[in-house]
């Protein structure tokens, strides 16, 4: 059986994790291949709303078995909290399943990334302070601490020790910071060793063999197409690859086992920290969107920027993800508006451009080019097939799904687990 990759269409927090708890009754394993506790996933079963940061969202499901990939950087206190407060909740964690090689932040990873952006002022990234760029610099200038290295007390000091030798000049020196004890960490960390062995595994072999055994395997990215590092608005992007190629590196899942692409894409658009946003509302729409759609970051708390849907956007996602489908988020939230305006196109420099412009400058100057398309008035939260949606919500969707450039498959008309109409299954 091969396996399907999910990943976000637009900025970011466009309801995976809805998406991956809806495939969580037919999928066998689902695995989080990138990024750290930077990202949140929100999760609604019944009255119950779970707030996921750096386990994958397949830990509700009772059948699944959840896996954080090789690609992901993982601050070790995070987690297990994380698992803790799940636990207290009735939430079975033990079949969770940890790359050895996947990589560790530690407090001067954390320290490192609030100091350099705090530096930055007026440029700053908009990061989440939580470690994640420093971690994964280290680990591309082999420097980095991985899960296996807090089973070799030796190994796990000779690398602290020598980060934090250049580490505690740049943060004394520079940033007049005091310097991070080596001891202090290598005792915190050490202490993590037996609370994570449990879960440790040879995951890129266990995925393998799930493969071959026929089971299905649903690869989850953090973030979204427009925060990939290669892919993104740069530099105002996540440190990893959240699009699709990333889930081959990120989980040691080969191309050709893929076999699905699923986008996950918001009826409208939003983005959280710095950077460009062509269809950004700083008006009452905007404030009607994020306080309508519960706008405000799982993880980070901060508001987030709101605007209409930009087409030109997600047809870039399907270009570079080789999106398969879509699953449209959210289209509840746009009840009650009598126009909806889509952007269409951008206009640079006085010219219509209808694809993502590759020039930095060029994107941070364009204008988006509308259509209007009727709203709708009628509660839709209650409609269980395309066709009880109301004509205009309909038309709404074909719509988009024509400008997107791939069809969509699944609809989110409210935030609980059984608010979604699915018109094409994804297996």
């Amino acid at each position: 059986m091969p396996a399907l990759v999910l990943v976000g269409a637009q900025w970011g927090d466009e309801g995976k994790g809805k998406a991956t708890d809806l495939l969580g009754g037919s999928v066998d394993y689902v695995v989080r291949y990138q990024g750290g506790n930077n990202a949140g996933h929100t999760v609604v079963i019944g009255d119950q709303k779970y707030a996921l940061h750096l386990l994958p969202s397949g830990i509700l499901s009772p059948n699944v078995v959840p896996v954080i990939g090789n690609g992901v950087v993982i601050d070790p206190g995070v987690l297990l909290s994380e698992l803790q407060g799940l636990n207290d909740r009735g939430i079975d964690t033990s079949k969770l399943l940890i790359s050895g090689n996947a990589h560790l932040i530690t407090p001067y990873h954390r320290t490192l990334d609030k100091v350099t952006e705090r530096f930055l002022g007026k440029r700053r990234i908009g990061t989440t302070g939580r470690g994640i760029g420093p971690a994964y610099a280290d680990k591309i200038n082999r420097v980095g601490i991985r899960v296996q290295d807090l089973f070799d007390e030796s190994i796990l000091r000779q690398k602290i020790e020598a980060a934090l030798h250049d580490k505690n000049q740049l943060l004394v020196k520079l940033y007049n910071r005091r310097a991070i004890p080596a001891d202090l960490v290598l005792e915190e960390y050490l202490g993590y060793a037996d609370k994570i062995k449990p879960y440790l595994a040879d995951t890129t072999l266990v995925l393998d063999e799930a493969l071959k055994a026929g089971k299905v395997v649903l690869l989850e990215g953090g973030q979204g197409t427009l925060l990939d590092v290669d892919h993104g608005t740069y530099p105002f992007v996540t440190s990893s690859n959240p699009t699709s190629g990333g889930a081959c590196t990120g989980s040691g899942i080969g191309p050709t086992k893929i076999d699905r692409v699923i986008g996950i894409l918001k009826a409208y658009t939003t983005r959280v920290g710095s950077g460009p946003f062509p269809t950004e509302l700083l008006d009452a729409d905007g404030e009607a969107l994020r306080r309508i759609g519960g706008e405000r970051g799982v993880t980070t708390g901060r508001d987030r920027r709101c605007g209409w849907f930009d087409a030109v956007i997600a047809r870039y996602a399907t270009r570079v993800n080789g999106l398969t489908d879509f699953f449209l988020t959210k289209l509840d939230v746009l009840t009650g508006w009598e126009q909806i305006p889509v952007c269409v196109a951008y206009e640079i420099d006085g010219q219509r451009v209808e694809e993502l412009p590759y020039n930095q400058s060029d994107f941070h100057h364009a204008k988006p080019i509308y259509e209007n398309l009727p709203g709708w008035s009628e509660d839709i939260s209650k409609a269980k097939t395309f066709a009880d949606l109301p004509k205009n919500a309909q038309a709404y969707v074909k719509a988009l799904e024509e400008m997107s450039g791939a069809p969509i498959s699944a609809i989110g008309v409210g935030p609980g687990r059984t608010e979604t109409i699915e018109i094409n299954s994804f297996l």
